[in-house]
């Protein structure tokens, strides 16, 4: 049994039939068969595939396809738990299966309940007999189709919006929820309420009804180069100097003219030397006679 349950699910052809599809996501194997099959599917999974223990059994109401029932069983070897999902569909118009009672006693109690709340027949049921709705409930509560009644019998609660529940703020028409019918067009107010306001038609905006606008121009960008300062710098008296590519600009000294000697190339930022700033070697050369001479005169 084992084997045959790994071999899925591409082995689903020939454990459950030509016409039955598998697909295996999150750790759970799920097989769809036809309606003519479901008893025999559920009997395959029970003695091929070894999955004696009945979970739960349910449907989805799916527009425009049918119901599509589910039937959820595992096989309990050992330590290991193998999952596995039997579906099928059966029609909005006529839904019907058999009953898979038979098979899994546990599926009385989850196929009254489906019956309940989808109106799928099971046939040959036992006790096919309401199970949780009252007495002389009309309808089934988990079809898309189902009105909910209550939401136009009854007023809303929750007093959350203007125009719900007397709030006393101004009413408006609130959206109503899927399922939920118009409450002048069915319910005990049917034909009593005046109809909704409309909201006016949007009047075509014309060519005169705004200026249209344009974007901003970019502003020009500056073409001013390093050498000839910024704007703030433009009308004064002492001309300019760089150090260099790259350098900080600075002034010459005050007072001073155009022709005196530039800062000196490649000259770093506060480490600048003018040209007339003496060296050690012309310091010698600049000595008065009345230097003193600290060299060999001294014994």
């Amino acid at each position: 049994m084992t084997a045959a349950f790994d071999r899925l699910p591409d082995a689903v052809t020939e454990v459950f039939g030509e016409d039955a599809t598998a697909e295996q996501a999150y750790d759970l194997l799920t097989v769809d068969v036809p309606p003519a099959a479901w008893i025999t599917a559920l009997e395959t999974a029970r003695d091929t595939l070894g999955c004696t223990y009945f979970d739960w059994l349910s449907a989805v109401d799916e527009p425009g396809t049918g119901f599509r029932v589910c039937a959820h069983v595992a096989a309990l070897p050992g330590s290991v738990v193998r999952r596995l999902l039997v579906r099928t569909t059966v029609p909005h118009e006529a839904p019907s299966l058999p009953t898979a009672t038979g098979v899994y006693a546990g599926a009385a109690w989850h196929e009254r309940e489906t019956h309940e709340m989808f109106g799928v027949v099971f046939e040959d049921h036992p006790n096919l007999v309401p199970l949780l709705l009252p007495e002389n409930f009309e309808g089934h509560p988990l079809r898309k189709d189902f009105v909910l009644a209550a939401r136009v019998a009854k007023a809303w609660p929750g007093a959350k919006e203007p125009g719900e529940s007397d709030h006393g703020g101004p009413k408006r028409r609130t959206m109503l929820p899927p399922g939920v019918p118009d409450p002048n067009e069915w319910g005990p107010l049917k034909g009593q309420l005046p109809p909704a306001p409309s909201r006016p038609a949007r009047r075509a905006r014309t060519a005169g009804d705004a200026t249209p606008t344009t974007p901003a121009e970019p502003r020009p960008r500056r073409t001013r180069s390093a050498s000839q300062g910024s704007a703030s710098q433009q009308g004064t008296d002492a001309p300019w100097h760089t150090g260099g590519e790259n350098q900080p600009l600075r002034r010459l000294r005050s007072g001073g003219t155009g022709a005196e000697p530039p800062v000196r190339e490649g000259a770093g930022r506060g480490e600048a030397q003018r040209s007339d700033t003496p060296t050690p070697d012309d310091a010698q050369d600049h000595r008065t006679p009345d230097t003193p001479d600290n060299g060999g005169d001294q014994a």
